[in-house]
C-alpha cells in the first residue's frame, strides 16, 4: 500500500471547496493525534484552521498547507468525477490533487515515517498549519492563526510550503520568494450627453486615452536580482451606457501590479495618481493592498531543501520567485525562513487536474529528507 496516494485520495473525495474544509482537518488532526501532536482548532468565520504541533523544545519546523479547493468548472468535461479520485496512467485524477492536497498527504506521511525512524533523537519541534482559507479571499485563514501565534510569542524558525512548485518533474523548481500585489480601481468623470452636441458633454474616453496609455506603460525595476521588474496591467475597461448616440458620463478601469520588494506601495500609487493629475482629469482611485512581497534571504532551509531534492529525484532545483501568491507571505514578516516546494503545476485549478503517482511518494520522501537534515 502506497499511504500517501491513499491519503491524497481521502482528502480528494471530501468536497472542500473554499472556504469548506468537509472534513479534511479532521482526518489530518487525528492522524497526527495518533503520534503524539497537540492539535488545535482554529475556526474564524466560515474558514477552518488547524495548528497542530509535535515537542517541547528547540527550533520549529513547519508545514504550511491548505485544505480547500477552487471550483471544478463543467463536470462534465471531466475524464471522471472530479471528486473522485482516479488512478490513470500513472497519474492521480481529481480536483486537489496537486493543489494541494498531494502535499498535504506527503506533509503527514514523512512526519509519520521521519518519527517512526528519528523518535528519540529530534532536536526540535514540528508544526503543521493548514487552513481552508488560501483559494479565497484569504482573510480568515493563515494570517488570523499567525497573529494568534504570534500574539503567544510563538517562534517559527522555517515554514516549508506545499504548493505546486515543479515545472516539469518533481524538484526541479523552489520558491524562495514572491511578489506582492496591488491594485486600483479607477473611476474618471465626464459630462454625459448626446453624442449630437459633443459641445455639451465632456467624454471621458477622450479625456483619459493619453493618461491611459502613459498609466498601461508603467514598470518599475527590481534591485534584488530575484524577480522579474514591476509593470502595471490593465484588466478592465468600461465606460459607455451600451446606446450608440450617448456621451458617456464616466469611465471605469482596474489596473494591477505584482511587485517586487524593490518597489513600495507608495511608489506605485504616486506613479498612477501623478499621472492622472498631469492630465487634469476628474476621478476617484480605491486602492487594494493584496499580498505584500518576500524573498528569503537566508540559507538554511534552502540548503536543506535543495540537497534533500538532489538526494530523492537527483535534481538541483532553480531557485525562483514567480508565479501568484501564497500563503507564505504571513509567515515571512515573523522572521520564518520560507521555501515553497511542491508538486508539478501544469494542471492546477484545470480539468482533470492530476498528479503523478510515482512523485507522491517521491514528495514525502524528501519531506522527511528535510526534517531528518533540520531537526537531528
Amino acid at each position: 500500500m502506497n499511504p500517501t496516494l491513499e491519503l491524497t485520495k481521502d482528502l480528494i473525495s471530501r468536497q472542500s471547496i473554499t472556504p469548506s474544509d468537509a472534513g479534511c482537518q479532521k482526518l489530518i488532526a487525528e492522524r497526527l493525534e495518533a503520534i503524539n501532536f497537540k492539535t488545535e482548532h482554529m475556526p474564524f468565520g466560515d474558514v477552518k484552521n488547524l495548528w497542530a504541533t509535535y515537542g517541547e523544545s528547540g527550533p520549529l519546523f513547519v508545514f504550511l498547507g491548505h485544505t480547500d479547493v477552487v471550483p471544478t468548472g463543467p463536470i462534465e468535461e471531466w475524464s471522471n468525477d472530479p471528486f473522485q479520485p482516479t488512478e490513470k496512467g500513472g497519474f492521480l485524477y481529481g480536483r486537489g490533487a496537486a493543489d494541494m492536497k498531494g502535499s498535504v498527504a506527503a506533509f503527514v506521511t514523512s512526519i509519520e515515517s521521519f518519527l517512526k525512524e528519528n523518535k528519540s533523537k529530534i532536536n526540535g519541534r514540528i508544526g503543521v498549519l493548514l487552513t481552508s482559507d488560501e483559494e479565497g479571499p484569504a482573510v480568515n485563514g493563515v494570517v488570523k492563526v499567525v497573529e494568534e501565534l504570534n500574539s503567544r510569542k510563538e517562534k517559527i524558525d522555517w515554514c516549508l510550503v506545499g504548493e505546486p512548485t515543479a515545472s516539469e518533474k518533481l524538484g526541479d523548481v523552489i520558491k524562495i520568494g514572491r511578489r506582492g500585489s496591488i491594485g486600483s480601481e479607477i473611476k474618471i468623470y465626464g459630462v454625459q450627453g448626446h453624442i449630437a452636441y459633443p459641445h455639451k458633454a465632456k467624454n471621458p474616453i477622450h479625456l483619459a486615452t493619453e493618461a491611459i496609455n502613459e498609466i498601461s506603460k508603467l514598470n518599475w525595476k527590481d534591485k534584488t536580482g530575484q524577480f522579474q521588474d514591476s509593470v502595471l496591467q490593465i484588466s478592465n475597461l468600461r465606460s459607455g451606457t451600451g446606446a450608440s448616440n450617448v456621451i458617456p458620463g464616466e469611465l471605469k478601469l482596474n489596473c494591477n501590479v505584482r511587485y517586487s520588494p524593490s518597489t513600495t506601495t507608495e511608489d506605485i500609487k504616486e506613479s498612477v495618481e501623478n499621472i492622472l493629475n498631469r492630465h487634469k482629469l476628474s476621478y476617484e482611485i480605491n486602492w487594494i493592498q493584496g499580498g505584500n512581497p518576500f524573498l528569503n534571504t537566508q540559507t538554511t532551509l534552502i540548503e536543506s531543501v535543495k540537497n534533500s531534492i538532489t538526494s530523492i529525484v537527483d535534481i538541483v532545483p532553480d531557485q525562483t520567485t514567480d508565479g501568484g501568491t501564497s500563503d507564505g507571505r504571513f509567515l515571512a514578516p515573523t522572521g520564518a525562513e520560507v521555501v515553497e516546494l511542491g508538486p508539478v503545476n501544469d494542471s492546477i485549478h484545470k480539468i482533470d487536474e492530476r498528479v503523478k503517482i510515482e512523485e507522491l511518494t517521491q514528495l514525502s520522501e524528501v519531506y522527511k529528507n528535510i526534517l531528518k537534515s533540520l531537526l537531528t
